[in-house]
């Protein structure tokens, strides 16, 4: 088994956080390595011991927290860890609880992280261009907020996801976002752009109110050895594409 990599954010120093991609592991097939995804047709016994990999090399014996993912633009505040058949249908989650893993798997869609060091609060958001567009992570800043956070002390780190150049959207695509968005768009082939999602996200915090932000600029699509994608799996008509998992918790 190849060594895991763990990906770790300067500005969340002193956090206990980390990205994960697909290096190490004990998936097999189509999505050999850490896959982190229950709906990738992988082993449910291989995924289960990735996620207890993950968690070792962040928050050992720590609970992790994932909720049911759909694109929405909502949050759930996570009290006490759920049952897994229970998880709340939300694309982030935040908590003041010291001792929870919270945790958002992605396969191109960008995976956000933030912490107010001071008031104790975390929060994860899995930040595709739908759930961005609805305020997935305004919400997300806005639920830490409930909780104590200050949005002038939030940090934020943006990990891997589709880069602009990996990332072709048709006109239709393009005509669901204002026209000041449009700097997240460069022209491409006829009726054709190339999207900046994670400049589309960065921006989101910002209008937030989050000044220190980290875009790590890592391509999921670009790296097939390094991280998992969506796109590049459908490309390549693969019949399955794994998933990759970002974490963040508050040390007991």
């Amino acid at each position: 088994m190849a060594e895991i990599e763990v990906i770790r954010s300067s500005l969340l120093e002193g956090v206990q956080h980390g990205f994960f991609g697909r290096r190490g592991g004990v998936s097999t097939g189509d999505v050999a390595g850490l896959n982190a995804g229950l709906g990738a047709g992988d082993d449910p016994a291989a995924v289960l011991s990735n996620r207890d990999l993950v968690i070792s090399n962040v928050m050992p014996g720590a609970p992790l927290v994932t909720p049911y993912q759909v694109h929405s633009p909502d949050v759930a505040v996570v009290t006490e860890p759920w049952a897994f058949d229970e998880r709340p249908q939300v694309d982030a989650a935040v908590t003041d609880q010291p001792g929870l893993l919270l945790g958002i798997v992605t396969a191109d869609c960008a995976p956000v992280l933030l912490a107010d060091r001071e008031a104790g609060v975390v929060g994860a958001a899995h930040a595709g261009w739908k759930g961005a567009h609805g305020g997935v992570v305004e919400n997300t800043v806005a639920a830490m907020e409930v909780l104590g956070a200050g949005r002038g002390r939030i940090t934020a780190a943006i990990g891997p996801c589709i880069a602009q150049d990996s990332y072709e959207v048709d006109d239709g695509f393009r005509t669901r976002f204002a026209s000041e968005d449009g700097r997240f768009f460069r022209k491409g082939q006829p009726g054709h752009w190339q999207f900046d999602l994670e400049g589309y996200v960065t921006s989101r915090l910002i209008a937030a109110g989050v000044a220190r932000i980290d875009p790590l600029g890592l391509d999921t699509y670009a790296d097939p050895t390094r991280f998992y994608s969506y796109r590049r799996a459908t490309h390549r008509a693969e019949p399955t594409y794994g998933r990759q998992i970002a974490v963040i918790g508050l040390g007991a």
